[in-house]
């Protein structure tokens, strides 16, 4: 088990002096903490991911559409998607949550197959 506190993230972000701070990796997904300053810079991703408002308010365009947020809300984001905390409060800060493997691991993953595959490791035998 590993458990994540909001104090953590926060020290994280600091301590590292960026807006984003991956906490934890998995190969199922990553978590991370995301606090931009003064504004939202960020491009498309090449995996879906879900923003849990921690502190903070705001407007969010996802897709050309805007919601307000505030503590508790949760953004879900396809990958790809043009997206973008438009405006926010000063204490703004969001978990962020990636599904499945970064792209560097889906590379990775894909090369190590192929070579197994190549030298007949990856095989099934029968």
């Amino acid at each position: 088990m590993k458990k994540l506190t909001l104090n953590e993230a926060r020290q994280a972000i600091k301590a590292d002096e960026t807006i984003y701070a991956r906490l934890l990796r998995e190969p199922c997904g990553d978590v991370g903490f995301y606090r931009p300053r003064p504004t939202d810079p960020q491009e498309p991703h090449k995996r879906d991911e879900l923003y849990i408002i921690a502190s903070g308010r705001g407007t969010f365009t996802c897709r050309g559409e805007r919601t307000s947020f505030q503590p508790g809300d949760a953004l879900y984001v396809q990958r790809g998607t043009e997206h973008r905390f438009d405006t926010f409060s000063e204490d703004f800060a969001a978990w962020v949550i990636f599904f499945g493997p970064a792209p560097e691991r889906q590379v990775a993953e894909q090369v190590l197959s192929d070579s197994l595959c190549a030298s007949g490791e990856g095989r099934p035998s029968g």
